[in-house]
């Protein structure tokens, strides 16, 4: 009997991906738990997409609030999702991602941290400690 493992991490697409929470770009993975954004803990779950369009791949990353720090703070350093939880649908191929949509959708409510949106704020160091 043959063991098929099956990898679902691509170098490529976590240079692409950012956090919608903080707008970082540096993720973590700790075996058996998964992989978190390094800058404010914020959950990404990869899942295949049932839906290519031709696509040589297409990728949803579910991001969850559930472990992220400081979330409470600071709006200026991070945002929530929406219901703590938030989908995006990443279609291409390595150095040709692009999103295909956001659920739920961006709207007056919610908009998601751009890449590098809050790189030129510190965070203070009196909640440092709050993490």
């Amino acid at each position: 009997m043959s063991l098929e493992v099956i990898d679902r991490h691509s170098e490529a697409l976590f240079e692409f991906l950012w956090c919608p929470v903080c707008g970082h770009e540096v993720f973590s993975h700790i075996p058996f738990e998964g992989v978190f954004c390094k800058n404010c803990n914020t959950q990404v779950e990869l899942q295949e997409s049932r839906e290519t369009r031709g696509y040589e791949e297409a990728v949803l990353a579910c991001f969850d609030t559930n472990s992220t720090w400081n979330l409470h703070v600071d709006e200026k350093l991070r945002r929530d999702l929406p219901d703590g939880s938030a989908r995006v649908k990443i279609l291409g191929a390595p150095g040709a991602y692009k999103v295909d949509w956001w659920s739920p959708a961006p709207g007056d409510d919610w908009q998601p941290v751009k890449r590098g949106q809050f790189s030129d704020v510190d965070e203070p160091a009196d909640i440092s400690h709050l993490a």
